[in-house]
């Protein structure tokens, strides 16, 4: 097989023939994805809220090209505004070959008076919008896809996900001091368990279901801390820096390619070592006294 197979970079990582529904695409992590497979040829379909938004980050990445980007306008805070996404992408394009669901919010506020909403309006846009925005684009994902070129979704979780520390603020980080972002965590765990099962489920379809877990980058979820607690945040990064837009779309890149075709329920961490390592407390651990 070997022998007969070409291996090299243009043929393994080529994008031209790639459509891409981005949701919150306009800003952070999805722009930074969105502006990845534009510059690589593809054409990107990124979907929010605000349509001022999305219309200044396509202008920018048609600009960029050689791929295009277009817009749709989408709230994904329950299941109608889910299907009305699904229903303008049906009207846009026929086929679908890599889905990433980002579109997500997070909520910070004091243990003991942790509201409701702040569970609800979580759950619902970082757990429930994924399986209905996957569920509702399945037949556009099954267009063309095989087992040698399937189609992709990749699931946008966090790290938040899978560490299990108290995420009470203290001296100010990616919530004011006192406050934490308790409801985010859990939700991020159950994206990764979603992105799991559907993997089962798709494969047999040609669809292959990935989930990335991110730590820290520039974005609107992170921008109160990068711009109140840098230092405090940029303690903890064995780097010594955050992610970078490089970062999060040589992966998407990556696991969109013919190189990752054959790839499906991995959960892929992406935050320097930070969790791994534990380094912000390890930074902080008291010296040992010698007797």
């Amino acid at each position: 097989m070997t022998s007969e197979a070409n291996l090299s970079v243009p043929k393994l990582f080529d994008f031209s023939n790639h459509v891409a529904l981005v949701t919150g695409g306009a800003t952070g992590l999805g722009e930074m994805a969105a502006q990845g497979f534009v510059q690589n040829g593809a054409r990107v379909i990124i979907a929010s809220r605000k349509r001022s938004e999305l219309e200044k980050t396509a202008a920018r990445l048609n600009a960029l090209g050689p791929g295009k980007c277009d817009i749709v306008v989408a709230d994904l805070k329950d299941k109608a505004g889910c299907d009305a996404l699904v229903a303008e992408v049906k009207k846009m394009t026929d086929r679908i070959t890599v889905l990433m669901n980002n579109s997500g919010a997070s909520w910070g506020a004091p243990y003991h008076d942790f509201p409701e909403g702040g569970w609800d309006k979580v759950y619902a846009l970082n757990v429930k919008a994924m399986f209905y925005t996957t569920a509702g684009l399945e037949p556009l994902l099954l267009k063309g896809a095989t087992a040698d070129n399937p189609s992709r979704v990749i699931n946008i979780a966090s790290m938040a996900g899978i560490s299990t520390v108290d995420v009470t603020s203290a001296d100010g980080g990616l919530a004011a001091p006192g406050n934490g972002t308790y409801s985010y965590g859990p939700s991020k765990a159950a994206c990764i368990h979603l992105s799991k099962v559907t993997a089962s489920k798709l494969m047999p379809q040609h669809i292959t279901v990935n989930c990335v877990c991110p730590g820290v980058f520039p974005s609107r979820m992170t921008d109160f801390g990068l711009k109140n607690h840098a230092e405090n945040l940029l303690v903890g990064q064995p780097s010594g820096r955050w992610g970078k837009p490089e970062d999060l779309a040589g992966l998407i890149l990556f696991l969109s390619s013919a190189g990752g075709a054959h790839m499906t329920g991995g959960v892929f961490e992406i935050d320097g070592g930070a969790t791994l390592s534990n380094w912000g407390a390890v930074r902080h651990r008291p010296r040992e006294t010698k007797i």
